[in-house]
């Protein structure tokens, strides 16, 4: 492994693939012959340590301005989690879509856990001979393994960053994605995963934004098309559907989901400084569960509540609203 030339010379760009110990041994039961896991470390040679990880379609590339970056509206240069003063550390998660190991078709893959992300996190730092991260700002599923890092290796971060993730999962919120993972399922038994995976994307999507949003942009009246009416927010839907079996795998959509659902924490044991963001509008996460996260947990915490008209997925849309937020978090340990 070599680090990638930059145009910027203050800016040192780390990417590989790393060799977990095998067996590798999963929260859940099972384990993983031959695992790995594949990082990007990106900023100034020497500065500390991000970790920045969202939701289950997030990966390693994460900063604004490279190729294919998932977050930037939060992680970049000038932004709230800053490459120019922070090394930002992205993953491509255990049973995801990148080049970590995944399940094959058709073959046998153990439950993952958001405490395996944590542990591979824990193997990449110990592998780059890093003490401790300085903080993981973690959004959705990445909130989960960063409460669970936290947990299992206190001494290891110094602070934590939550948007929209809590101790566990909303049952409503388990429901919704247990009818997703069905779909899934039985477009598989069928020998075509990929328009299963289209149709829970697009369920999927019903529960990532706010009614209000939907009202605003798609409350116009439905066109008639080849014998039937097509409604607005159908296109929308189904268009995010097919982009979606584009970059994913059916069987790892499958594997990430659950592992949303499975998460369970016991808060008090998470004693690391922690920032929660919480959104309003979130129907995945609701604010009552973030209120009740904030006061059970075992170190000190600030929460952070904000309105915004993309609900679950205003970690990916409200870069002017959340950036000074993250920003403090990640200087001081604690937004105020």
């Amino acid at each position: 492994m070599t680090p990638t030339p930059s145009r910027d010379p203050n800016l040192e760009i780390v990417e590989d693939v790393l060799e977990l110990p095998s067996p590798w041994p999963m929260h859940h039961g099972g384990s993983l012959e031959r695992a790995r896991v594949a990082y990007r470390i990106e900023g100034p040679p020497g500065a500390p340590v991000v970790a920045a990880i969202g939701g289950i379609s997030g990966h390693r590339v994460v900063c604004a301005g490279e190729s294919g970056a998932w977050w930037s509206a939060l992680v970049g240069d000038g932004l709230g989690a800053d490459r120019r003063r922070y090394r930002i550390l992205g993953i491509d998660y255990l049973g995801g879509s990148g080049e970590s190991s995944a399940p094959a078709p058709g073959a046998p893959f153990p439950s993952v856990s958001a405490y395996d992300q944590a542990e591979a996190i824990a193997a990449i730092l110990k592998a780059r001979g890093l003490r401790a991260l300085h903080a993981i700002l973690g959004a959705s599923y990445g909130g989960q393994v960063a409460l669970a890092f936290a947990a299992r290796h206190p001494d290891r971060v110094g602070r934590l960053v939550v948007v929209s993730a809590a101790d566990r999962t909303q049952p409503l919120a388990t429901a919704r994605r247990c009818v997703q993972r069905q779909i899934v399922r039985e477009a598989l038994a069928r020998g075509d995963g990929p328009a299963g995976l289209k149709l829970a994307r697009a369920l999927a999507m019903t529960t990532y934004r706010s009614a209000r949003e939907f009202e605003e942009r798609f409350g116009g009246p439905p066109t008639f098309e080849h014998g039937r009416f097509v409604f607005p927010v159908e296109r929308y839907l189904f268009a995010r559907g097919d982009d979606y079996v584009r970059r994913y795998r059916a069987e790892s959509f499958l594997a990430l989901s659950e592992s949303i659902d499975l998460f369970q924490i016991d808060p008090a044991t998470v004693r690391v400084p922690a920032t929660l963001i919480a959104v309003h509008e979130d129907q995945l996460v609701p604010i009552a569960d973030l209120r009740a996260l904030a006061a059970r947990l075992g170190g000190p915490s600030r929460l952070v509540a904000v309105n915004s008209l993309y609900g679950h997925d205003a970690f990916l849309k409200e870069s002017e609203m959340l950036n000074p937020i993250v920003a403090a978090a990640l200087a001081d340990g604690v937004a105020t």
